[in-house]
């Protein structure tokens, strides 16, 4: 939890910085921004490629290497004279980020029963979550109060006990030994399905999210000053969702992740017609807040689950759908703005998501349809049980 919670804090420590960095860099705004945006998109293309070549290395060696890599990434980055050392130790770390998700989940996964293994996902996906409500906040204060290099050594100092932890404790075992290696129940179909998923929910909520704080000030009325405490509410609401979501993911795999998908295509839509209401849109922010976190976290539960291979390269490749849907949501946002303004970006999300939803939906008809169909043995049903599908159970 805490090594995830120091990936993701360093992946976002320039937005609220950003000026800061500007200036003391001589950069301007748009090449201090790459150094978020080159770092998603560095995560999204070396994902799947990372987590297949290394897949035969012991994987505490692997987590302790990637931890060090952050820690002396961030050393580099708060140290380096020039933009040109900050950019290449943003793309390290970013390369490192890539591999220590994908490892990660099958590695927590793997030291506890397999019944639980949807409230592991839920825990280390608390800590990723913590990021932006506590992480980049807590950055961007550092960084007024003394200057930008002090958050990244921080970050990067909270990569320590994590080193110090899984290199003295975590058990050490061969890559392909354990129950969290492979999907519980392998199918290519249903994977791409999942990955569809994440791919339209999170391409469509930052086509508008991106532009989120113009929304709250140019379209609801909110001042400046309020729109921090809003985006705080947000991230509360995420950390909430989180926290029951995870509790329940084993018990209820398919509604798990409908759910969520639900409320976040209610609350684009909602945002879209909100209009000046403010008390519409504070609704829809808490709807927006309790979704987030939740989808990316059912859909990696689930990506384990239906893995038609080796599971770290299953959740990198949801890695990187999530990543380039960041990257590819705020593109169409900033190209559809000014033809239809803020709110129909909103709109576009909503429906993208509510498009992911229909396909949820259609997989679940399908499915029990063919359970319908077929003839049950009580070697078939006990079979099935054990196995839990995702995407037929609720």
């Amino acid at each position: 939890m805490l090594g995830a919670f120091a990936f993701n804090t360093t992946e976002n420590l320039p937005i609220g910085i950003l000026k800061l960095m500007s200036e003391d860099l001589g950069q301007s705004l748009s090449a201090v921004g790459l150094l978020v945006s080159g770092y998603g998109l560095t995560v999204a293309l070396v994902s799947v490629p990372i987590a297949t070549v290394t897949r035969a290395v012991p994987r505490r060696l692997v987590l302790c290497v990637l931890l060090a890599t952050l820690f002396l990434a961030s050393v580099v980055a708060a140290l380096g004279s020039s933009y040109g050392v900050l950019l290449a130790s943003r793309l390290v770390t970013a390369v490192a980020q890539a591999l220590f998700w994908a490892v990660m989940g099958p590695v927590a996964v793997g030291l506890f029963p397999p019944r639980v293994r949807g409230r592991v996902i839920g825990a280390l996906s608390v800590g990723g979550s913590l990021a932006l409500v506590l992480g980049v906040p807590g950055g961007t204060w550092l960084g007024q109060q003394a200057s930008w290099p002090v958050p990244f050594l921080v970050v990067g100092a909270l990569a320590i006990p994590s080193f110090i932890v899984i290199a003295t404790v975590l058990p050490t075992s061969r890559p392909e030994v354990g129950h969290a290696v492979r999907g519980v129940a392998p199918d290519t179909r249903r994977f791409a399905v999942v990955l569809t998923v994440t791919g339209l929910t999170v391409t469509g909520v930052f086509a508008g999210y991106t532009y989120i704080s113009t929304f709250l000030v140019d379209e609801a009325g909110f001042s400046e000053s309020s729109v921090s405490t809003l985006l705080l509410v947000l991230g509360i609401t995420g950390i909430v969702g989180v926290a029951v979501y995870g509790r329940l993911l084993d018990r209820f795999p398919w509604a798990t992740l409908t759910l969520p998908v639900t409320t976040q295509a209610v609350a684009l839509l909602g945002l879209s017609a909100a209009g000046e209401s403010q008390t519409l849109a504070v609704i829809t922010i808490v709807f927006l807040g309790a979704s987030l976190g939740p989808i990316f976290m059912a859909t990696q539960s689930q990506v384990m689950h239906f893995a038609p291979g080796r599971t770290e390269t299953a959740i990198a490749a949801n890695g990187a759908a999530y990543n380039l849907g960041v990257a590819a949501g705020a593109l169409a946002g900033g190209l559809l703005l000014p033809i239809i303004s803020v709110r129909g970006t909103f709109l576009v999300g909503g429906l993208m998501t509510a498009a992911a939803l229909l396909l949820l939906l259609e997989e679940r008809f399908l499915s029990l349809g063919r359970k319908e169909r077929c003839t049950d043995t009580p070697e078939k049903a006990k079979g099935r049980h054990e196995t839990q599908d995702p995407l037929s159970q609720g």
